[in-house]
């Protein structure tokens, strides 16, 4: 079963702590997005393999936007 990944709010993704392929646990910082002048750790929903990142660092991105997922 998949798990996508989420923006929680609008904001920019100034970080991207793994790449395709790594193992993560649920709670696992994923990415690090800036809204509102704060930077907020984007987390695992669950354990697994990431399989695909869809943002790039510097990328704008919008509330519940899939970031990565999770198999």
């Amino acid at each position: 079963m998949s798990h996508n990944v989420t923006a929680p709010m609008v904001g920019k993704i100034v970080d991207i702590k793994v790449k395709v392929g790594d193992k993560v646990k649920e709670d696992d910082e994923i990415a690090v997005l800036e809204a509102m002048k704060m930077e907020m750790p984007i987390v695992a929903p669950a354990a697994g393999v990431v399989t695909e990142i869809k943002v790039s660092i510097g990328q704008t991105c919008e509330t519940d936007m899939v970031l990565a997922v999770i198999e």
